[in-house]
């Protein structure tokens, strides 16, 4: 039933992709998007995926475009599974594919050895493999605009300056799964270096809704703060188990996929003071999010079941996704001096991308997201992150970017990087200047 139920959504995401434009794969720029529209996190993947099919259909009917060239978008849905990623990419790759976004650190893990045997750069944002963040090692992947391990330390300086995290007892809750172990390695690092000490508890995905014997244990070891890297129904249970237990949930802080809209709206008031992890600003006060509502969503062009939902956490994340994509083909553009780009080009724009500030307010988005400034070297900027805290009924900005320990985080990238291509003797690797 699940296969049918996914066979159905991609033929509707395909259809609904078909409405963005005719063009031919020779005149058009051609960006599949992996989604997960069905299975177990599809309350997280579904926003997403809005607000970057809207973001590019935006540019076409805005601009025609980027450069005159119409964009071409389509939908493969992945369910969240690695396999059906991998198939959703093998399909889609030959017709002329620039980039891929797998939102997904499973699928962004299979994709990582693809990408420079075909040429087409991986961009997993905020997410996947953080070693990837060397880009001598890792040309062809780019995890802007931060690591989970810079992460991690930008939460742990947190705690650091709200009582100090010398002696404390840390909690861990995460999703086990790849994405939910990745930063393991940064906090059994960190702990005896910063006099801390980690307490693990695993959910697996089956236990999501059933979290009972992990907060149970919470409640036995009594940790002085919880960090949470959840996704989907494990969000919102973990919260709705830690009020539960009288956990103060302003000692309770969530990566960035795990302090979404669908986490905390149906919990509301009793989730006041849990606190989270962002990268872009959230609210529709933004003009590139107005021209979203002006071009495509009030004109019926959109998947939003309804206008409320643009501008919530995860649609904007959407966006920002198609944002940087947007920006790195008309670097690569300029570049090359070509309308038509390849994948190759815009591996090579990302290196060179330069949204500063001033250049996202340009192209519509003030004192919405960071920096993210594109190097050889460092594939993720080494970005910071902003933290926010539910208020009973929104998401409030309650911290300045809070920049990550790059002095500890680099070493251990590149060291795991070494590690990652020690056994792969054809690996490709590039040189730096910067």
């Amino acid at each position: 039933m699940f296969k049918k139920l996914a066979m159905g959504t991609v033929a509707f995401a395909v259809a609904a992709s078909l409405q963005v434009t005719t063009a031919t794969a020779e005149e058009s720029l051609y960006i599949p998007s992996l989604t997960y529209r069905t299975g177990p996190f599809a309350g997280g993947g579904t926003p997403v995926a809005n607000g970057f099919r809207d973001y590019l259909l935006m540019i076409n009917e805005r601009d025609g475009g980027i450069g005159g060239v119409k964009i071409v978008t389509e939908e493969c849905e992945t369910g969240y599974s690695s396999q059906k990623g991998v198939e959703c990419y093998e399909a889609t790759k030959g017709k002329g594919a620039l980039v891929y976004n797998p939102m997904s650190t499973g699928i962004t893990l299979q994709l990582i050895p693809k990408a420079p045997v075909d040429k087409i750069p991986v961009l997993s944002m905020g997410y996947g493999l953080s070693a990837t963040a060397v880009g001598e090692k890792f040309p062809w992947t780019f995890n802007y605009p931060a690591t989970y391990w810079s992460q991690m330390t930008s939460i742990l300086k947190y705690i650091d300056a709200h009582g100090g995290i010398k002696g404390k007892k840390i909690g861990f809750i995460y999703l086990d799964v790849g994405y939910g172990r990745e930063p393991l390695p940064l906090l059994d690092k960190l702990a005896p270096k910063m006099g801390f000490s980690v307490v693990k508890f695993p959910v697996g995905v089956k236990e999501m809704q059933s979290q009972s014997s992990q907060w149970l244990n919470v409640r036995k070891e009594r940790p002085d703060w919880m960090i949470m890297w959840g996704w989907g129904a494990m969000n919102t249970t973990a919260i709705k188990e830690a009020a539960k237990i009288r956990y103060p949930l302003d000692h309770f802080i969530g990566n960035w996929w795990s302090g979404a809209n669908a986490d905390l709206d149906t919990i509301g008031a009793a989730g006041k003071g849990y606190i989270s992890a962002n990268m872009a600003a959230s609210g529709t006060d933004f003009p590139a999010i107005q021209d979203i509502l002006k071009y495509v969503v009030d004109k019926g062009n959109s998947l939003v079941k309804d206008r409320s939902e643009v501008g919530k956490v995860l649609y904007n994340r959407g966006v920002l996704n198609a944002a940087f994509v947007v920006e790195g083909i008309r670097v690569a553009q300029k570049m090359t001096g070509k309308k038509v780009i390849t994948g190759s080009d815009l591996r090579d724009a990302f290196e060179k991308i330069k949204l500063t500030q001033e250049r996202w307010a340009e192209i519509g988005f003030p004192n919405f997201t960071l920096p993210m400034i594109g190097s050889c070297k460092d594939h993720a900027g080494g970005g910071a992150v902003f933290l926010q805290q539910w208020d009973g009924s929104k998401f409030v900005k309650i911290t300045d970017l809070i920049p990550p320990m790059t002095d500890v985080v680099r070493p251990m990238l590149e060291e795991a990087a070494d590690k990652y291509v020690a056994d792969k003797p054809g690996w490709q690797t590039q040189k730096c200047a910067d």
